[in-house]
């Protein structure tokens, strides 16, 4: 089965930094697109970053220029670098990997991590 697991997550204070992992086992997703979603207390799930086979990665504007999502194919791994955390940025972070279209409904990911908490105390 393929399992994705996050890890690094933790508390810090505004301004401060954080790495998060995500590695795979039982699949290699060297051919899949990966993400990062998160969803704070009482908020919608939302994406935070994506990253394509060929490397070419999208934020949402919140965390542009602050975040920084890479991958390792060798090590079926994903990352998220995340310099210069704000409060609002406290959420679960979940890791996903090879999305699939299906005409007239969102973007679904085939494969999902359980999740990674992250604090941002003021």
């Amino acid at each position: 089965q393929v399992q994705l697991q996050e890890s690094g997550g933790g508390s810090v204070q505004a301004g401060g930094s954080l790495s998060l992992s995500c590695t795979a086992s039982g699949y290699s997703l060297r051919d899949c697109q990966m993400a990062w979603f998160r969803q704070g207390s009482d908020k919608e799930r939302e994406v935070v970053a994506t990253i394509d086979t060929q490397v070419n990665t999208a934020y949402i504007n919140s965390v542009k220029g602050r975040f920084t999502i890479s991958r390792d194919n060798g090590k079926n791994a994903l990352y998220l670098q995340m310099n210069n955390l704000k409060t609002e940025d406290t959420a679960v972070y979940f890791c996903a990997a090879c999305p699939y279209n299906i005409v007239g409904r969102p973007t679904q990911y085939n494969y999902w991590g359980q999740g990674t908490q992250v604090t941002v105390s003021p």
